[in-house]
């Protein structure tokens, strides 16, 4: 993330992560302080004192994660994750299928999980608490794989933070509920950005005619 920015020239950013994006991003804005602007945590975040969740545990075991892998098919895959997130249609269940299913990214999965402890994901809480950034957390209070408790414990790392705990819904609350989900995110990130037109000295409306 770092060299990519350098690469833009973009100094200062407004980070949007989910599930497993969030550690890495707020890794990069502990690393880099000056350049976070704010954070959009979406299921996501620093999570303190947390147990992985069962897929997580068998990725972690040797042998095991393997298997598993290579024996999930579709109509499995369909019924696990359909059942802890009946909120998603089955498109949407298929489309998650397709991203995961080839074995680049199986593999990819297993180093991932098997290289991060828990522990170490609370890591960058002690960095970016000093900072009091603007932050904005949406949590699923259905959520199976990081529950919802989480979502309060972003002020440890963002004691400003406003959070927002969508009732009922699950772990994937952009495909759920895309308008909800917008309707949170984007005036927050309007707030944090300037008026083109005051950046510009220009009028934020043109004058009336006369």
């Amino acid at each position: 993330m770092a060299a990519l920015l350098d690469q833009l020239g973009i100094t200062r950013a407004h980070i949007v992560a989910h599930d497993f994006g969030g550690p890495w991003a707020l890794a990069w804005a502990a690393r880099h302080p000056g350049v976070l602007a704010s954070a959009t945590l979406i299921n996501t975040g620093v999570l303190i004192d947390y147990r992985w969740h069962l897929y997580a545990r068998i990725w972690r075991t040797p042998i095991l994660g393997e298997v598993f892998q290579a024996t999930t098919s579709r109509p499995a895959f369909r019924m696990l994750l359909g059942r802890e997130n009946p909120r998603l249609t089955r498109d949407q269940v298929d489309r998650i299928y397709d991203a995961s299913r080839s074995w680049a990214t199986k593999r990819a999965i297993l180093k991932l999980y098997r290289a991060t402890p828990a522990a170490k994901l609370a890591d960058p809480a002690a960095a970016l608490r000093p900072l009091d950034r603007p932050a904005l957390v949406i949590w699923g209070t259905e959520d199976a794989y990081l529950p919802y408790e989480q979502a309060e414990r972003q002020r440890q790392a963002f004691p400003s933070a406003h959070v927002e705990h969508l009732t009922g819904h699950g772990h994937w609350m952009m495909l759920e509920d895309p308008e909800r989900v917008a309707s949170l995110v984007i005036p927050f990130l309007r707030q944090q950005l300037p008026d083109p037109a005051t950046a510009t000295g220009l009028p934020a409306s043109p004058p009336p005619s006369s």
